[in-house]
């Protein structure tokens, strides 16, 4: 039995991931949000944490990379990817009503924008932690109208009004199991590896050096994201995935030389990914 933290509440689609990879004598430990669910890990509160970090449709999750950033060290241990499609949902005595404000999570309005612009374009977004907390707070009143999950209607008794409107259909959320930094898994050859490199901002050409130490050994970055270090404007560090295992000697030798260009780098883990590229 393992204790995951999760980004909730129950019926969130980080939930759906997590029950797609675990069994039921696992414990599924709801959080808040993003950042007290890898606080979970952090403290011993669970043993590993599942967390959305990139969409197909609307890109990273912001949250995640920041918080695997910095902080007590964590690491990735494996992927998951899900589906994911939306429905507009109200209280069952509202159908027909005027929709004045619509809750959902960030994600989920970017992915929902044509349909909202076309049919309730006055209507008030109102951010949630989650789509699943959106559900919640309509099932209190708090709000009009609620974009998540079909499953969120069926727990809480709400009405759809309105299925699969989000704007791309084949939508997919990866997500990551993190845990405390431990023995690193071994190769399978169809592995990804991500880290976080913190160029120094009197470094002129540091990025293009970077990118030139994978290439040169035929290491292919999958994955490349600037984020602010919060220490004052102009200085980023860098999230990166490429393709192959820490123990993979091109791998490892541009890991090695990328460590000589930057002020610092965190490992953030090698681990099998899901989509079998090879």
């Amino acid at each position: 039995m393992s204790r995951y933290a999760y980004l909730g509440p129950s019926g969130t689609f980080t939930e759906a991931a997590l029950k797609a990879i675990t069994t039921p004598a696992d414990q599924l430990i709801a959080c808040a949000n993003v950042t007290a669910t890898l606080d979970a890990v952090r403290n011993g509160a669970a043993d590993k944490a599942l967390v959305p970090i990139e969409n197909s449709v609307e890109g990273v999750v912001a949250r995640t990379l920041d918080e695997l950033a910095t902080g007590d060290a964590l690491v990735i241990v494996a992927e998951t990817t899900l589906p994911v499609s939306f429905a507009l949902m109200v209280l069952p005595g509202n159908v027909g009503k005027p929709i004045r404000s619509i809750a959902t999570h960030p994600h989920a309005e970017a992915q929902c924008r044509t349909y909202v612009a076309r049919e309730i374009p006055g209507a008030e977004i109102i951010d949630t932690p989650s789509t699943a907390a959106a559900a919640q707070g309509l099932a209190s009143g708090k709000w009009d109208a609620a974009i998540a999950s079909e499953v969120n209607a069926e727990k809480l008794g709400l009405k759809i009004i309105a299925n699969n409107i989000g704007d791309n259909q084949g939508a997919v959320t990866r997500f990551v199991v993190v845990e405390k930094p431990g023995p690193q898994s071994h190769p399978t050859g169809n592995d990804r590896t991500s880290l976080v490199a913190f160029i120094g901002r009197d470094h002129a050409g540091a990025l293009l050096e970077i990118l030139t130490e994978f290439a040169k050994r035929s290491v292919n970055l999958s994955f490349i994201h600037s984020r602010p270090t919060g220490r004052g404007l102009g200085d980023y560090h860098f999230i990166i995935d490429v393709e192959g295992h820490i123990e993979d000697a091109n791998v490892h030798e541009a890991l090695e030389a990328v460590r000589g260009i930057c002020e610092d780098i965190r490992f953030l883990g090698s681990y099998s990914r899901v989509d079998n590229k090879k």
